[in-house]
């Protein structure tokens, strides 16, 4: 058998920033980001790093102290995340396109000093600090700041309805004056971090659906982006990454931007994904590792303007965030042959709570419906839902989690923590995920579904990815999301949700071979009684399927359909 598991590693004791510090040393020259075509290289980030801390620190904001942040792949928030870490504070990770009330949420759950976000999303930010009735300094950046010319010049024009920013209030800063202010201050004291100071918030709504702060430590994010490294199969050293996923989450922040920062590779910063602009942005910048979600990928197919595109450039592609169909990854390792491409897609799996993978396909390895081995250091478990007791191989539990990349908690809530965290009397913490897989006997991990999303139908269990991949097969289809709707005599029964290709009109014939592929594919209680045919899905704001919309829509019509 191939060997799967990497030794050991070695860990850094200190903070995240050292790292990326460690890395301007050897690469000096090398640019550690590149943002709608200007190049920053390691030793400007590092004194951009220095210059943001120190303007921090001057405007009150201390170690300890927590500051959200509510911006796209930008420049200034690649600077804020890892300033507020060389002066000890915690950034709060958030999405720039969340509605004022979730912000306010943010700002309360975290109770932030501060939130760094663009001229664009300032309203909503002043209405959301208003409504959270904390002191709140709101530091508003530009995009337009950090272009290149003559891109600078031209952006304001394409921006319509931008927010005028109210600098009679004393708690907002521009992000000019901002940096002002930390030219007051000669000098940042030296700091003593620790492996275990925390270093980042992230939000998920965790093993039961309501949404939590999860407090992540240096050791999470360093041992993560060292774990990736040792995972890859290849060197990261000097590889120029896609950074396309979003910094809110621990996809975007520890596989999109750390793991390459602390290998001396290349972040090409993305603040926003278009599949318009997909295959320009591919031919243009020829990323060596493109890490994303499926949906990222099911683009990549539809690209135009790839035929004939040599892609051996392409080291490595990483999918995360959501379940790769068994059919995805054959028509992407189908395309990236095309492409000439020697590589094949590569499926990890997490959750936030461990900030984003935790294992992944070999190098040269798969085996069907595989998510692939645990990452170093880390060890994965099955144990029966609702115990701790460890189930043997081939046997369907909850998967368990323990490594050095798992959270220290959940944000002030000490009770999730003790159930989401447990001792099993092994001398080891383990994550107990609510996701529900098996291990097989050489290792690898499988990944059915969120235990909470198991569709019961007469009594039996229905994964709805089985469903999913049973659909997908089928050349005419796009995507799929399966959901139970509720039925007085089965307790759910399936339906089914289905985009098709571009061009590709939904019709009987279609619709005949779609179950037919699911009458071979799975037991006769998990074929969907009804297929919906849409032009698109909801998503997620990270691009998942947003099958709990489906869900609430269907709740809704039944309702209605009572009254």
């Amino acid at each position: 058998m191939k060997k799967l598991i990497t030794e050991s590693l070695e860990y850094p004791n200190g903070a995240m920033y050292e790292e990326v510090y460690k890395a301007a040393k050897k690469k000096p020259d090398v640019s550690a980001y590149e943002f709608q075509g200007r190049k920053t290289k390691y030793r400007d980030f590092v004194r951009k790093i220095e210059r943001t801390a120190a303007s921090f620190s001057a405007i009150g904001i201390k170690t300890g102290d927590r500051v959200t942040i509510c911006m796209p792949n930008t420049p200034q928030a690649v600077d804020s995340f890892y300033a507020l870490n060389r002066i000890g504070a915690v950034p709060a990770m958030i999405h720039p396109l969340s509605a004022v009330e979730e912000i306010k949420f943010y700002l309360t759950e975290t109770k932030s000093k501060a939130i760094v976000t663009l001229d664009i999303f300032y309203e909503k930010i002043r209405k959301a600090a208003e409504l959270a009735d904390l002191p709140v300094t709101i530091i508003v950046a530009s995009i337009k700041d950090e272009l290149p010319f003559p891109k600078n010049m031209l952006y304001p024009l394409t921006v319509k309805n931008k927010p005028a920013i109210d600098r009679r209030t004393e708690n907002t800063i521009k992000w000019a004056e901002f940096i002002r202010e930390g030219k007051k201050l000669t000098q940042l004291p030296e700091r003593n971090a620790r492996f275990d100071d925390d270093a980042v918030i992230l939000f998920s709504g965790g093993t039961t659906g309501k949404t939590k702060g999860i407090l992540l430590t240096n050791m999470n994010i360093n041992a993560l982006a060292l774990q990736t490294g040792a995972a890859a199969g290849f060197s990261l050293d000097g590889l120029r990454m896609l950074s396309v996923m979003p910094l809110f989450h621990g996809f975007g922040l520890g596989i999109g931007i750390h793991t390459p920062l602390i290998h001396g590779g290349t972040c090409i910063l993305v603040p926003q994904f278009s599949v318009k602009t997909y295959a320009d942005l591919i031919k243009k910048e020829k990323p060596n590792v493109l890490p994303g979600v499926p949906t990222l990928f099911e683009a990549l197919l539809r690209t135009r303007g790839l035929q004939g595109f040599d892609m051996s450039f392409i080291r490595g592609m990483f999918c995360g965030g959501d379940s790769l169909s068994i059919e995805l990854k054959r028509k992407v390792d189908a395309f990236l042959r095309e492409h000439n491409a020697s590589i094949q897609i590569r499926e990890g799996y997490g959750t936030t709570e461990c900030v984003t993978a935790s294992c992944l396909t070999p190098y040269d390895y798969y085996k069907e419906g595989s998510i692939g081995v645990p990452f170093p250091d880390t060890y994965y478990k099955i144990v029966k839902p609702g115990t701790n007791e460890k189930l043997p191989p081939n046997h369907d539990g909850e998967i368990c989690i323990s490594g050095p990349s798992v959270m220290k908690g959940y944000l002030d809530n000490p009770e999730e923590t003790a159930e989401t965290l447990r001792n099993h009397g092994d001398g080891r913490i383990w994550l107990h995920t609510g996701d529900l897989g098996m291990m097989d006997e050489e290792g690898f991990i499988y990944f059915k579904q969120r235990l909470k999303r198991i569709i019961i139908v007469s009594g039996f269990n229905v994964y709805p990815s089985q469903v999913e991949n049973a659909i997908d097969v089928h050349p005419d289809v796009m995507y799929s999301c399966a959901v139970g709707v509720p039925d007085e005599y089965k307790m759910h029964k399936v339906k089914a949700f289905v985009v098709l290709r571009s061009g590709v009109e939904p019709d009987d014939r279609i619709r005949e071979e779609i179950l037919e592929n699911c009458r071979r594919k799975v037991f006769r209680y998990a074929v969907p009684y009804e297929i919906e045919f849409r032009d698109e899905l909801p998503k997620t704001l990270v691009g998942k399927v947003a099958y709990r919309v489906l869900e609430e829509e269907i709740n809704e019509t039944l309702k209605t359909s009572r009254s």
